[in-house]
Formats: structure tokens, C-alpha cells, sequence
């Protein structure tokens, strides 16, 4: 499959590997796309895995809608259960192998919580669990660590400083928080299609529309950049009193970008999970 619809938005997706292969399918964060799996995918099809890495709502220009609450998190969600249902449509309850980074981290949080029946194993990168994450923020520093998310609030002014000069804002943003030059222009280059950033930003400005995240079922991996600037230790280390099944945390001698610099790791973690040879 190349893409798949849901809600009259159509969502291109990368497939890669077996058709029968034991499915994973890979979210991506914010600003990434899913060129931020690029090289953790050949390392799972290697195992015999079937790939899947969609990209997500607001990420492809059919995927667009206008209103904010269209990026509330059920919808993300919904989108996820849609691929899955596309992609198995002979055998839709097989579970499959879930990763997520950053915001694709807290959908993979979300549907872990909603439809553990359809995750195999959970994997989630960089990304606390989100009840974890919002205990940190009056706890620790937590919510200086997430003022940008403040600021991403506001109207038109975020979309205008990011992308002026050919966005040589948001690609310096992404090079001080550790993505090499080149990828920090990649994700910047992404962005500056008409309404694409906007619509990335969409995200967070559906925050007033989310709902709780719930404990989670299923065996979870939990991979963390040790120099990550993103999420206090308070939220990383409460990840844990929000998993009930088997837990794994594994931190890594990295910063944010996961996927990007650690792919080894990812894969190695995906790879465990889903029974195969590291």
C-alpha cells in the first residue's frame, strides 16, 4: 500500500518489507516526517518485518484539515486504527508493533491505552507518558522545558518567525536542540509548503481539545536520550507508574532525536519485541 484514507483525507504511507512479514508501523514527531526513520527502517525489513510509516495528519498536503480540533488527539488516533485496519484488511485483528517519537510518541501512548488488543509490543522514543509529562511540569522543570508549547499557542506569529528567511529560524531551533545541519534543513525545507507548518502546529493548538492518557497494557519499551532537552528526569523516570504490563526503559547517550542518531537502538528495541535477532 502507498496510502490510505480516512475521513476524506489521504495519507501517504511508506511500505516496506515482506507482505506477510509481522507488521510495524513507525510515527513520526514533530517537525519530522517520515524520512526521521530512514535509517531504523532497512534495519527492521533485514528482520523480516513489514514497515509501515505513515505520515501524519497535517503532514501531507491531502491530509490537511483547517480547524484545530481536527488535530485533537482521537483523531490522530483514529488515523493510526485506520492504517492498521488498511494494511491487514484480511486479518485486521493481527497485532502489530507500534513505535512512536515525540508526538507521534504520545499518539503511540494514546492508542496503547485504547486498543491494547491491537499492539503486539509498544516502543516509544524520547516521549514521557503524557500523565507522566504533565505530573513533571508543576514539579520539576518540566514546564520550563516546554514554554515552546506556549508560544506555538499563538496565532499566525510562530508560522511567520519559523519560516522567515527560508525558515532559517526553525532549522537553527532544530540544530541547538542536536539534529545535524543537514536534517534540521531537511525538516525546514518540509515546512515551507503553503500551510504545511500551520497545520503541523495544529498539534499542539488542539491541546485545549485532549482528552487524559491512560495507563498502559501492553509491553512497552521506553528509549531515552540521557542529554534530551526536552523532558525533565521527573517525567521520565514517572513513565514507569503508567505502565502495567512489562517495561523496558532504556537510556541512550543521546539527546532528542531518537530515530535520526540512535537507529541501532531503535531497531535493536523493535527487533527484541517482536522476537527476532537484535
Amino acid at each position: 500500500m502507498d496510502s490510505f484514507t480516512r475521513a476524506g483525507l489521504d495519507f501517504s504511507t511508506g511500505d516496506h518489507g515482506p507482505a506477510d512479514g509481522d507488521v510495524v508501523v513507525c510515527l513520526h514527531g514533530f517537525p519530522q516526517g517520515p524520512e526521521a526513520y530512514d535509517a531504523v527502517v532497512p534495519r527492521l525489513v533485514a528482520g523480516g518485518l513489514r514497515v509501515l510509516v505513515p505520515e501524519q495528519r497535517g503532514y501531507g498536503a491531502r491530509a490537511r484539515p483547517p480547524r484545530r480540533r481536527d488535530y485533537a488527539l482521537p483523531e490522530l488516533v483514529a488515523d493510526v486504527v485506520a492504517l492498521l485496519d488498511a494494511a491487514t484488511p484480511t486479518r485486521p485483528a493481527r497485532p502489530v508493533h507500534l513505535v512512536g517519537h515525540d508526538w507521534g510518541g504520545v499518539v503511540a501512548w494514546a492508542l496503547a491505552a485504547t486498543h491494547p488488543e491491537r499492539l503486539a509490543s509498544l516502543t516509544v522514543l524520547s516521549q514521557a507518558h503524557p500523565a507522566a509529562y504533565r505530573r513533571a511540569v508543576t514539579s520539576s522543570t518540566q514546564g520550563l522545558r516546554s514554554t515552546y508549547v506556549g508560544f506555538f499557542q499563538l496565532p499566525l506569529l510562530p508560522e511567520r518567525l519559523l519560516l522567515a528567511r527560508g525558515g532559517e529560524l526553525l532549522s537553527a531551533s532544530l540544530r541547538r536542540s542536536g539534529l545535524p545541519a543537514d536534517l534540521a534543513a531537511g525538516y525546514a525545507r518540509r515546512h515551507s509548503a503553503p500551510g504545511s507548518l500551520r497545520a503541523a502546529l495544529g498539534w499542539y493548538r488542539a491541546l485545549p481539545f485532549a482528552r487524559p492518557v491512560g495507563d498502559v497494557e501492553v509491553a512497552t519499551t521506553y528509549l531515552h536520550g540521557r542529554r534530551d532537552p526536552f523532558y525533565a528526569r521527573a517525567a521520565v523516570d514517572r513513565t514507569a507508574d503508567h505502565v502495567r504490563g512489562p517495561y523496558r526503559h532504556v537510556e541512550l547517550d543521546t539527546g532528542h532525536w531518537v530515530p535520526e542518531l540512535a537507529p541501532q537502538a531503535v531497531a535493536d528495541a523493535v527487533l527484541s519485541a517482536a522476537g527476532r535477532r537484535a
